[in-house]
């Protein structure tokens, strides 16, 4: 187990238990196997890694110094995602969170499973953040160089940033 700072980040989709009653048990395991691969062949580059899937969920880890990166890539996810889950005839939408900060890394689990994971007060903050379709915390906003910064606008309350091409919503 390690102490390290990083940029982690939850996406979920919404509209996904609906389509769950549409498909068969063989129909949705290969929809969600597909899914699993895509997000992780969109964050790799960045220098993401999925911690885990739970469901149509994902919970990703980006190394500090890839910060910047990683949020182009979870903006890349955001867009791609919504025409990737569209194209499976999927009316779902990526919903997308980002929070900075000291997480546990390491193995966990039972004695004979054990898995990498995270743990701590910045995945809880994390999974507390309220987002419409793509928010991140002023710790992550404060990683990102001026030109990723100009990608996003101040949303209060609570201080969040979303994409200059949404709007606000409370």
């Amino acid at each position: 187990m390690a102490t390290v700072q990083a940029l982690v980040a939850c996406s979920d989709l919404t509209g996904f238990v609906k389509l769950t009653s549409k498909l068969s048990e063989e129909e949705l395991f290969q929809v969600l196997s597909d899914y699993y691969e895509f997000v992780g062949d969109t964050i790799a580059p960045s220098g993401g890694r999925v911690i885990k899937f739970m469901g149509d969920a994902a919970l990703m880890l980006f190394p500090e110094e890839q910060a910047d990166a990683g949020v182009r890539s979870l903006l890349e996810l955001q867009e791609k995602g919504d025409w990737f889950v569209s194209n499976l005839g999927m009316a779902c939408r990526h919903h997308l969170r980002a929070h900075f900060g000291p997480v546990q890394y390491g193995e966990i689990g039972t004695r004979t499973d054990k898995r990498i994971d995270i743990i701590g007060a910045t995945v809880n903050t994390l999974f507390l953040l309220k987002a419409a379709e793509f928010a991140m915390t002023p710790e992550v906003f404060r990683k990102l160089n001026p030109e990723t910064r100009q990608l996003f606008k101040k949303h209060t309350p609570p201080i969040t940033y979303i994409p200059t091409s949404q709007p606000h919503r409370d």
